[in-house]
């Protein structure tokens, strides 16, 4: 067995035990918690910029303040990680 892909498993637990996960929790509080619990991990470049346009569009459209201001949060760092991935490249 690889040793870092056990370590990833135990910490991806370790990471969804801190997500809220019962039926009352709303999605906000998810991307909350999961925003609070980052890690480094390999990602293409189109996968952040897809998810930018969408998750700009969603806060456009949004009515719930504290849900426009997780995706707003959320943005930023996908942004902030695409200009970095331009800085490394």
């Amino acid at each position: 067995m690889n040793l870092d892909s056990s370590r990833d498993r135990a910490l991806g637990r370790g990471v969804f035990a801190l997500i809220p996960q019962a039926d009352s929790v709303t999605a906000t509080d998810r991307a909350e918690a999961a925003l609070a619990a980052l890690r480094t991990v390999p990602v293409h470049v189109g996968v952040l910029q897809a998810a930018v346009v969408l998750l700009e569009e969603a806060e456009r459209m949004d009515q719930d303040a504290a849900r426009a201001a997780t995706t707003a949060t959320t943005v930023g760092l996908l942004k902030a990680a695409i200009a970095q991935a331009a800085d490394d490249s």
